[in-house]
């Protein structure tokens, strides 16, 4: 038909459930399941064909079903306790915040993405779920945050395999309509907007609101009138198109986010930046400054104060980094509006990469992230370690693990991903207030009071679930694709609910070997088909459209499962989102994942299993280094890297196959004598896993280590007109021209052996070069086997610094001296960057 126009013909919900629409534009449904029910009952059929979307279900469901809902006194009931819940939720006044974080300063969030719900596919994988999650603890802890992201129409691409396991993608555009959003609105109630300028014309940009219980997500949207076809689908797709394309989404996310938070009078001290993609919020914050009358670099200093950077990629080709021409056709202007030079500005962001067997300075999002902030972390411990390594070079002269990127072990949001069956379950023995204090890791104790059959139960009943959900997935993929009759009816034999089924699933990037399983196909035959104790896999999994090696890896596994030996025993389920990911965790026996470490900066999707009661089989990288305590699952491998990859997965294969064979399926099956139970294993991965994996703890870390004191280090370089700020960048300044002219000598009568507890003197000799004395700092610096000890100098005038150096354990000591410039109100030891070795 010819299309003149649309209309969107809202739902009259009787008076007795009129607040089914106000819940549906709020979020906290997503992690609700009672609340879910709620629509799901409306029309079940409908539920499942609009991704589980309340606000599509309620323009769906005929007048008169929700009329007879409105009279079935048992639906008014579940509906009076989730709506009882949702405000008693929404009107706490004793949040964790409010408790132990009085007086917080507002935190603005910055992300590419976000996953939410399945409905609102505006996410790829484990960065946008982690995003989300963040969002929701925030809401739930309390904490006075706003989330800023963008609103693809096209989403990320929906996956479907072809009768040969190839992925292909397709791209659903978005009907604004039917999703959980408003159009967010100025004070004076008209539609906000904000334009920026890319390259040679305004983009002007849309935003909308997000409701995520107590807090609210702003979404950038350029698809609007006002722009050109090309402006329009700069937020068509998530990483999709060219290095150009992301520039300029790039630009949106920075510039127009602090924009949007301007416009809407949102308050933000904290400004933090979630992976390098919002890095150019840094522009427009110094933009800011500049036009308020303060020079650039106190207006550098001024932002950078507040600013957080959460770096995720321990993968250099991860890192964005484009060249200098491509950068200036879109952010050409901005030096000129910074008072500053465009030498100046790419300065903070250069970074020397071999392009074409050529060193070629480029723009680095990651390094330009560092520079406009004055903390930063990793995503694990083993991560933040990778992190320090890998960015050393910003920092000339310092050590490794004195680099300033700390760390926060990444956390999962329980109640999204936890059954309200194993809930229900938690619920006997935990204390009422229990999802209110997930990171309390002895309540977490009382697991122990669930007995065997208990967690049987309830575990055997979400793995049916998951059984059902992979052979109906399964038979949608075979009818699609033109199958035979019989491989079609063959999907209702697909797996067995008494076999022990082990899960694999997350985006398809080779360094996560998804194909590591099928190293030695012969032994894993006899693992799958054992007579006694048989094992089945289930994988999912997306690689991103242009990865192809990654595509084959998808490809391989799907082959394997038509092998006759493997058929109906391994499975690959197509369209890997949150829905898809909720059936695995709730449903799988074991988690597996087998990344080459140690690029795996976290990983989150074990931990969702482990709530569950689904014990990890993992390499030690990322989060299950940090998780894996003996007793709550098992390691593949050894804690070490090797410089023959080959080696490596050998090596690893032949350990996942080991324990599998020796330790997993014999506990499963019975167990083994004097060795625990499985049940004993599920009770102590919930009780492990479930608070210190929680993202509860993980943004309470947030609050504590960064929130807070970024928020006061902030205050401080910004009152007064910045005059804290002023005068740092003046000392910087002055102290990076003089430096080149300071000398430091230094000697130390270290003897050939000495006697733990023993001392030895060190003196040093500085020629300041007209740096006050006071702003330096001479110290020895002993390394022993890598770890760092720093023993300040003292100094006895003229220059001379000295002091007795302890030797307090055996070992071999190295013995360097150095001096580096420090003031008080600097983030680190560091922030200036500049050290002399004597």
């Amino acid at each position: 038909m010819n299309v003149i126009g649309k209309v969107t013909v809202l739902p009259q919900l009787p008076p007795g459930i009129a607040r089914l629409s106000e819940l549906a534009y709020n979020l906290y449904w997503s992690w609700t399941p009672h609340a879910q029910a709620l629509y799901q009952e409306l029309d079940s059929a409908n539920w499942e064909r609009f991704q589980h979307n309340p606000v599509r279900q309620l323009l769906e469901v005929p007048q008169a079903r929700l009329e007879q809902a409105a009279a079935d006194p048992a639906y008014l009931a579940r509906y009076a306790k989730v709506m009882a819940d949702f405000d008693a939720y929404m009107g706490k006044q004793d949040t964790w915040a409010a408790k132990n974080a009085a007086g917080m300063k507002p935190v603005a969030y910055f992300s590419m993405e976000y996953a939410f719900h399945e409905s609102l596919p505006i996410y790829s994988g484990g960065l946008g779920v982690l995003a989300g999650d963040h969002c929701k603890s925030a809401s739930d802890l309390g904490i006075p945050f706003t989330a800023v992201g963008m609103l693809f129409h096209q989403g990320y691409f929906r996956q479907l395999f072809d009768k040969d396991g190839w992925q292909n993608e397709a791209y659903d555009e978005l009907d604004l309509t039917t999703l959980p959003i408003t159009p967010a609105l100025t004070e004076g109630g008209e539609e906000a907007r904000v334009k920026v300028r890319i390259g040679d014309r305004d983009v002007h940009v849309r935003i909308w609101n997000l409701n995520v219980g107590r807090i609210r997500v702003l979404l950038l949207d350029t698809n609007v009138p006002e722009n050109n076809e090309d402006d329009r689908k700069l937020t068509a797709r998530l990483y999709g198109g060219n290095q150009e394309l992301r520039v300029q989404q790039y630009v949106l996310l920075g510039v127009a986010g602090i924009r949007a938070l301007r416009v809407l009078n949102v308050p933000g001290d904290v400004y933090h930046m979630n992976e390098g993609h919002a890095a150019l919020l840094g522009l427009e914050r110094t933009r800011e400054y500049v036009a308020r009358g303060l020079d650039f670099k106190t207006a550098l200093e001024t932002v950078a104060s507040s600013t957080l950077f959460t770096t995720h990629t321990p993968v250099a080709a991860g890192n964005d980094a484009f060249a200098y021409d491509l950068m200036d056709r879109y952010i050409g202007a901005w030096p000129a509006q910074l008072a500053t030079s465009r030498d100046e500005l790419y300065r903070l962001a250069e970074h020397e990469q071999m392009w074409d067997g050529h060193p070629v300075p480029t723009f680095s999002m990651t390094v330009f992230a560092l520079n406009m902030s004055r903390a930063a972390n990793g995503v694990s411990e083993l991560h933040g370690e990778v992190s320090r390594d890998m960015w050393k070079f910003l920092y000339p002269g310092a050590e490794t693990e004195e680099v300033p990127i700390g760390h926060v072990t990444n956390g999962a949001h329980n109640l999204t991903f936890t059954s309200q069956a194993m809930r229900d379950l938690l619920g006997t023995v935990l204390p009422a207030d229990w999802t209110e204090r997930l990171e309390d890791e002895q309540m977490w104790e009382a697991v122990e009071g669930l007995t065997d059959q208990q967690l049987q139960d309830v575990q055997r009943d979400m793995k049916r679930d998951m059984i059902t959900f992979v052979r109906g997935r399964m038979r949608e993929q075979m009818l699609r694709n033109g199958a035979s009759a019989a491989d079609v009816a063959a999907t209702d034999t697909l797996l067995d609910e008494n076999t022990l089924t082990i899960g694999f699933a997350r985006r398809f990037a080779t360094y996560k070997r998804a194909t590591l399983l099928f190293r030695d196909k012969a032994r894993l035959s006899r693992i799958v088909n054992h007579p006694e104790r048989p094992v089945q896999f289930v994988f999912a999994g997306k690689a991103h459209p242009a990865d192809n090696p990654g595509k084959s890896f998808i490809q391989e596994i799907y082959r394997v499962s038509q092998e006759p030996e493997f058929r109906g025993k391994i499975v690959i389920l197509e369209n890997y989102d949150m829905h898809v990911a909720r059936h695995l965790v709730q449903g799988v026996d074991i988690w597996l994942n087998n990344p080459r470490r140690p690029l795996e900066a976290s990983g989150t999707s074990g931990m969702k299993a482990s709530f569950n009661g689904s014990p990890n089989l993992s390499i030690l990288d990322g989060w299950w280094r940090e998780g894996f305590d003996g007793t709550n699952g098992w390691p593949i491998g050894e804690e070490r890297e090797y410089a023959d990859l080959n080696v490596q997965d050998d090596a690893d294969a032949f350990s996942m196959y080991h324990t599998l064979e020796t330790d997993i399926t014999p506990r499963y099956y019975g167990g083994l004598s004097g060795q625990p139970t499985w049940a004993s294993t599920v009770r102590r991965a919930i009780q492990t896993v479930s608070p210190r994996f929680s993202m509860q703890r993980q943004v309470i870390d947030y609050v504590q280590k960064y929130y807070r004191p970024i928020a006061e280090r902030g205050a401080k370089l910004a009152s007064g007109n910045s005059t804290r700020a002023r005068e740092l960048a003046a000392w910087k300044g002055w102290v990076r021209q003089q430096w080149p002219y300071t000398t430091l000598t230094a000697t130390a009568q270290l003897p050939a052996t000495a006697r733990p507890g023993q001392s030895v003197p060190v003196t040093a000799h500085v020629n300041p070069a007209g740096i006050n004395l006071d702003e330096l700092r001479v110290e020895a610096v002993l390394n022993r086997g890598g770890h760092l000890t720093r023993v300040p100098l003292t100094s006895r005038g003229g220059g001379t610094f000295s002091a007795e150096i302890p030797l307090k354990d055996s070992g071999l000591y190295s013995v360097g001296v150095r001096m580096l410039p420090v003031i008080d109100g600097l983030s680190n030891d560091l922030e200036a960057g500049l050290i002399k070795w004597a």
